[in-house]
C-alpha cells in the first residue's frame, strides 16, 4: 500500500463511530484467524494481528465508567457472588494480618468522611510518601471516593526532592511513613502544607508483631510538627457525609515519572485509566480467579506498582500480599511461605530466583503468571527461566510486559505460551493499538522494520501536571486525529502482532561518523560471555572529536577475583569477532554492583552522569 493510500485509510477509519470501530474489530479478528479472506495492509495499526487471540466479548468490552473505588467494590461483589462472604474474603495479608474486604471498604469509606471532615474538597490534592501499607491503600481509594487526587511519593526521596513534589502541587495535607518524618520536619514552614500525619508500620501490625515492633522502633513525635495516624483518625468524624458525583475524565492519581531520561514529571491518571488498564489485563484472558492469590512487591508510588499490583488484583476479589519493604535476597522465602499465585517482578528479581538453594526442590506448579516488566529481559536469562520454571512445575513461561508510566504501566504482556515468544513483550491488550513509526514523523513502519513505539487507547495519561509542554511532546494527535503517545522506545512488531522492543531512542549513542548504536545490542553480547552477570552500555564523549560519543561498557562480574586487565582483553575480543566494527568498546568499567532506580532497573542515566563529570574533571568535555 503506497504512502498516498495509507493516509486515506487512516483518515476514513478515523471517522469510525466507537460501535463502528467495534465491529470492524470483530472482522479482524476473524481475517487473522482466516475464517474470512482479505489479505493484510501490512501496517499493525491498521491489521490488528493479534486480536485473534482474544474472544469477542473482549474485544468489545467498555472501560468501567466509575471510581476506582466503586469499580473495585462492585467487581469483587461480583467475583464473591454475595456481599456476605466479604465479611470473610480476604483483601490484604499484612505480615499475618488478614483484612477482609469489608474490613477494607469500612476503612475507605471512614477515611472518607475523616477527609471531608478535615476539610479536604473535590479537586484537592493530598501528598502520600508511603510504602505498601494497609492505610496507603485506604487513602488511595478514599481520596477516589471523595473526588480527591493522590499525589503518589516515593518516600526514599531526598527532602528537597519531596518538598518539590509537595510543593508542586500545592498539597495542605502530607501522609508520610514515620522513618522519613525527619525530611520533611520544616515542610510546613516552605510549602502549602499545613498537617503532616505520619503512619508506622506497626499501626496495622498484629499483636505481638506490633508491640515487638514499636519496642525497637519507638518513634517520638514533635506535636508541632507532626500528627500520628492514631490521632487523625480519632480527631476527625466517620459520621457519613455527602460525596461528589462521579466525573469522567477526572485526575485521581498523580505518579511520577523515573527521571532516567530527564527530570521526574507528574503523571495525571484518570479513574478509567486505572480501571482500564485492570479490566484489559482481566480481558486479554489470564486466569484470573478470586480465591488466587497476589504477591505485591511493587511500590505504590510507581505505576506498574499502583495499577497491576494494586489495583488489579482487588478488582479481581483475590488475596493481595502486601510487602512493604521488597528485598530481592528474600524472593525465595516468600513464594515458599505464601505460594502466590500471581507476582510481578523486574529482570533481576527472577535471576536472583534462581540462585536460591532453598528452592531447590521446591514445587512451583502454585505460580500462575510470572509476570515481569520495568525493563527489558535479556533472552538469555529469559530462556534459563524459563527452564527453570519447567523444572519446577510451572506450567506457564515467564510472562512479559510492556508499558510506562504515562499509559499507567502495561500495555501489552504476553498473555498465553501461545503468544510468547521468546525476546517479545507480547502483544496489545484488547482495547490498545500499537504501531511503530519512522521517529519524529507520522509515517507509520511495517511489520519488522524497527521505530518508535506508539500507543493509543484508553490507558493514555491526561497530562503532566503543570506541563503542557511536555505532554504535547508525549501526546501528539495525528493528521488523521488518533492521539498517540510517543514512547521514546525503539522496536518492532511482526506479523502475528507481536511487540519486540530494541531500547531507548535517547539511549542510542550516535558516534561522531553518525554511525548510530543501539546500547543493547552490545549488552546482548556481553552478558553472554562466561563470568559477566550483567552489563550497561552508555555514550560517553569521544575526545578527539567535538561531537559525537562511543560506548563504554559498565560490567558486573560474577566472580571479581580474576585479572580484570585480562577479563577486558577476553570481553573486547568476543566483542569484536561479534559485533559490528562501528560498535566497538571504548572503554570497561568493572563495578561490584550498578546502581538502580526504585524498582530495580539499572539507573543508566546516572552511569551518564557520573562518566560525564569524570571526563569534564578531567578537562574533555568543556
Amino acid at each position: 500500500m503506497n504512502k498516498e493510500d495509507l493516509i486515506e485509510l487512516k483518515e476514513k477509519l478515523s471517522k469510525l463511530s466507537e460501535e463502528e470501530q467495534k465491529q470492524r474489530d470483530l472482522h479482524l479478528k476473524k481475517m487473522a484467524n482466516s475464517e474470512i479472506q482479505g489479505p493484510p495492509v501490512g501496517y499493525s495499526s491498521i491489521d490488528k494481528a493479534w486480536l485473534k487471540y482474544y474472544d469477542d466479548d473482549s474485544i468489545v468490552a467498555d472501560v468501567p465508567k466509575c471510581t476506582i473505588y466503586e469499580y473495585i467494590k462492585n467487581t469483587s461483589k461480583w467475583v464473591n457472588n454475595n456481599q456476605q462472604d466479604l465479611n470473610k474474603k480476604v483483601a490484604f495479608n499484612y505480615f499475618g494480618r488478614k483484612i477482609s474486604y469489608n474490613e477494607l471498604y469500612e476503612n475507605v469509606e471512614n477515611i472518607s468522611n475523616q477527609l471531608l471532615d478535615y476539610g479536604i474538597k473535590e479537586g484537592d490534592i493530598v501528598s502520600i510518601a508511603m510504602p505498601s501499607f494497609p492505610e496507603t491503600i485506604y487513602l488511595f481509594y478514599a481520596l477516589s471516593n471523595i473526588g480527591a487526587v493522590a499525589n503518589m511519593i516515593d518516600p526514599r526521596t531526598s527532602d528537597e526532592g519531596i518538598e518539590n513534589y509537595v510543593k508542586e502541587v500545592g498539597s495542605k495535607l502530607l501522609f508520610i511513613v514515620d522513618v522519613a518524618k525527619d525530611k520533611v520536619k520544616n515542610i510546613k514552614e516552605t510549602t502549602d502544607v499545613e498537617d503532616v500525619v505520619t503512619i508506622s508500620a506497626s499501626d496495622s501490625l498484629p499483636q505481638p508483631l506490633k508491640a515487638l515492633y514499636n519496642l525497637k522502633n519507638n518513634q517520638k513525635l514533635d506535636s508541632e510538627k507532626f500528627i500520628s495516624w492514631k490521632t487523625f483518625t480519632n480527631k476527625y468524624s466517620t459520621k457519613d457525609q455527602k460525596k461528589p458525583d462521579y466525573k469522567e475524565g477526572r485526575t485521581v492519581a498523580i505518579v511520577h515519572t523515573g527521571g532516567t531520561t530527564g527530570n521526574p514529571k507528574g503523571v495525571k491518571l484518570t479513574n478509567e485509566n486505572l480501571n482500564a488498564a485492570s479490566i484489559q489485563c482481566v480481558n486479554a484472558g489470564y486466569d484470573f480467579q478470586a480465591w488466587h492469590n497476589w504477591l505485591n512487591i511493587m511500590p505504590p508510588f510507581i505505576a506498574y506498582g499502583i495499577g497491576n499490583g494494586l489495583h488489579l488484583p482487588l478488582a479481581c476479589g483475590m488475596e493481595v500480599i502486601l510487602i512493604p519493604a521488597f528485598n530481592p535476597a528474600e524472593f525465595d522465602k516468600l513464594l515458599i511461605k505464601y505460594k502466590p499465585n500471581h507476582m510481578v517482578g523486574v529482570p533481576s528479581h527472577y535471576g536472583d530466583l534462581m540462585k536460591s538453594k532453598k528452592l531447590d526442590k521446591q514445587d512451583l506448579s502454585f505460580v500462575i503468571a510470572p509476570v515481569v516488566g520495568g525493563d527489558k529481559m535479556d533472552e538469555e536469562l529469559e530462556q534459563q527461566v524459563n527452564e527453570y520454571l519447567e523444572k519446577h512445575n510451572c506450567d506457564y513461561k515467564i510472562v512479559k510486559g510492556y508499558g510506562l508510566t504515562e499509559v499507567n504501566a502495561a500495555v501489552a504482556a504476553c498473555t498465553s505460551n501461545e503468544n510468547n515468544k521468546i525476546g517479545s513483550v507480547g502483544i496489545p491488550f484488547p482495547n490498545t493499538n500499537i504501531a511503530i513509526f519512522e521517529p519524529d514523523t507520522e509515517e507509520e513502519l511495517s511489520y519488522g522494520k524497527t521505530g518508535e513505539v506508539c500507543i493509543s487507547g484508553p490507558n493514555t495519561m491526561l497530562g503532566y501536571y503543570d506541563n503542557e509542554e511536555a505532554t504535547k511532546q508525549m501526546i501528539k494527535v495525528h493528521s488523521d486525529g488518533t492521539k498517540w503517545v510517543h514512547s521514546g522506545d525503539l522496536g518492532y512488531m511482526d506479523k502475528d502482532g507481536n511487540l519486540f522492543i530494541i531500547d531507548r531512542i535517547k539511549r542510542m549513542i550516535v558516534r561522531p561518523d553518525g554511525f548510530k548504536i543501539f546500547p543493547s545490542l552490545i549488552e546482548d553480547v556481553i552478558n553472554a560471555i562466561p563470568n559477566v552477570k550483567i552489563s550497561k552500555v552508555v555514550g560517553v564523549r569521544d575526545i578527539d572529536f567535538v561531537q559525537g560519543k562511543v560506548p563504554k561498557a559498565h560490567i558486573v562480574l560474577e566472580n571479581n577475583d580474576v585479572d580484570l586487565e585480562l577479563e577486558k582483553a577476553k570481553i573486547m575480543k568476543v566483542c569484536m569477532s561479534k559485533l559490528p566494527e562501528y560498535c566497538s568498546l571504548a572503554e570497561i568499567e568493572f563495578h561490584d554492583q550498578l546502581p538502580l532506580t526504585p524498582i530495580g532497573k539499572i539507573d543508566y542515566k546516572k552511569l551518564e552522569d557520573e562518566d560525564s563529570k569524570i571526563q569534564k574533571e578531567k578537562g574533555y568535555v568543556k
